[in-house]
């Protein structure tokens, strides 16, 4: 009877299966945060064009208006320009993210590899051992003489 075949670095496979798991996760979160930011990044765009088309519209405005419309411009281009260094670094940190998947990926590969040709390796012993058997057995009747 073949003996079934065991993989002596099961634990490490799935553990690098679950290493892989949680990297796809952090990556799938990481790209959420950019698709937010970019959303953000387009509203205080908007903002900022409404903001500009509503001051050329008006004709006459006060001191104090346009002291008001200039602060609100000021800071939705800061709001802007800090959103957009945001999406920048969230940029990077996907990209960081991608490649510690993709290695980590490679690493379960490299052992699912390993697993394959070891079952390999072993049905072919296990056939092997069989093969044997069957001529040690065949050699041992054909020597026989009948009754």
């Amino acid at each position: 009877m073949a003996r079934p075949f065991l993989f002596k670095l099961e634990k490490i496979l799935e553990y690098r299966r679950q290493l892989e798991d949680q990297a796809k996760l952090a990556l799938s979160l990481t790209r959420q945060q950019v698709a937010e930011q970019k959303l953000r990044v387009d509203a205080l765009h908007k903002d900022l064009e409404a903001c500009l088309v509503e001051l050329s519209a008006i004709k006459q405005m006060t001191q104090p208006e346009l002291w008001l419309w200039s602060g609100w411009r000021k800071r939705l281009e800061l709001d802007k320009t800090q959103a957009q260094a945001k999406l920048v670094e969230l940029q990077k940190l996907a990209e960081t993210r991608r490649l510690e998947l993709v290695t980590k990926a490679k690493d379960r590969k490299l052992l699912e590899k390993l697993r394959a040709k070891q079952a390999e390796k072993h049905v072919q012993e296990e056939q092997r051992k069989e093969q044997k058997e069957f001529d040690e057995t065949g050699t041992l009747r054909h020597g026989r003489t009948p009754y």
